[in-house]
């Protein structure tokens, strides 16, 4: 009897605000959010290169490149902020006061 390797099933994703990437994996047991962004291919798919430094997350909880995945998982990889979100709140909030009657 020959014994099969154990194996996962993962997503990576990655979106631009034009494109976006989910990838459907199947990795060995024991594969890390690395191994998962390697055999993605998407170093060669993403016209301008991944973000750098990466920012990660497992269905949106930080995590880093040698966290263990499970069967499951999506690792997403996120975009660096443009805006502070709260300042960008406070924009909005000055500009809905200045509009309302």
């Amino acid at each position: 009897m020959t014994l099969m390797s154990e194996r996962i099933t993962v997503e990576v994703a990655y979106a631009l605000p034009a494109q976006q990437w989910l990838i459907p994996l199947e990795l060995a047991l024991g594969a890390s959010v690395a191994d998962a962004i390697h055999q993605s291919g998407l170093e060669q798919q993403v016209p301008e290169g991944l973000p750098n430094p990466l920012r990660l997350g497992i269905w949106g909880r930080p995590c880093g490149l040698r966290d263990l995945l499970r069967s499951g998982d999506r690792v997403e990889i996120y975009r660096p902020l443009i805006a502070d979100p709260k300042e960008a709140r406070r924009r909005r909030a000055r500009a809905a006061r200045q509009t309302s009657p």
